[in-house]
């Protein structure tokens, strides 16, 4: 049984989904980032760059959502351009490139624009605020025209790309406001489609298996943004 250590962000959420839509045997193993769980040496040994998620297979550990999703897929053949629905190299190139383009900018951006916006101290300045609420809000408007003509991110059909994106998708409003999702009707649109698979809905129980902390007290600043030094 596939181990998958996770917590409610968006990249465990979307090997949750993942593993859901498969249908794979897995054992959720919570890692609380709030308590420092990730900086265990157990874990460390699983993932040494101190994230979630990871999961083993056997004698197969993968950490990275995009690369785990990728991991997944393959070895299952499902969810992967179909070389009947325009797959080869040319859907396994398409794939590669927007399976990155949400590993390398809607993800790392769309966390800096949250981090910015609800979390940094009151004095990290303004330059730094626009720069990551401007670029996450152009990932996503690059993405949103992509969808202008097409129901999934690749074409037809449902793939782990869209798996990908569905994972931050769910946080669009918290990270560029309530009515950010006006501007980006596709997007909403291909969200509310996956929200609607029945995978989608087991992942989201996910957040009924355990109690993380919710608190985000000093310990939780400083175990989630290492760089911040203890108060004197």
């Amino acid at each position: 049984m596939i181990r998958f250590y996770y917590n409610l962000s968006p990249n465990p959420m979307k090997v949750a989904l993942c593993l859901e839509e498969l249908g794979l045997p897995y054992e959720p193993v919570p890692v609380d980032p709030r308590k420092g769980e990730q900086f265990d040496a157990a874990y460390a040994a699983i993932n040494p760059n101190a994230k979630v998620p990871a999961i083993v297979d056997g004698e197969t550990t993968v950490f990275d959502s995009n690369a785990i999703l990728l991991y997944l897929t393959e070895k299952a053949g499902r969810f992967l351009p179909r070389a009947e629905t325009g797959g080869g190299e040319t859907g396994r190139g398409e794939m590669l490139s927007w399976l990155m383009f949400v590993a390398t900018g809607i993800g790392p951006f769309s966390g800096q624009c949250v981090h910015f916006r609800h979390f940094a101290p009151k004095d990290a300045g303004a330059y730094a605020m626009d720069r990551y609420v401007f670029e996450a809000r152009r990932h996503w408007e690059v993405l949103d025209k992509r969808l202008a003509d097409r129901a999934f991110t690749l074409g037809d059909e449902y793939t782990l790309v869209d798996m990908a994106v569905w994972g931050w998708a769910r946080m669009v409003p918290f990270m560029l406001g309530e009515d950010a999702f006006g501007g980006l009707p596709n997007v909403k649109r291909l969200l509310d489609t996956v929200n609607a698979r029945p995978a989608a809905q087991r992942a989201e129980g996910l957040k009924g298996r355990h109690a993380f902390k919710t608190d985000f007290d000093d310990e939780a600043r400083r175990n989630m943004f290492r760089f911040l030094k203890p108060a004197a």
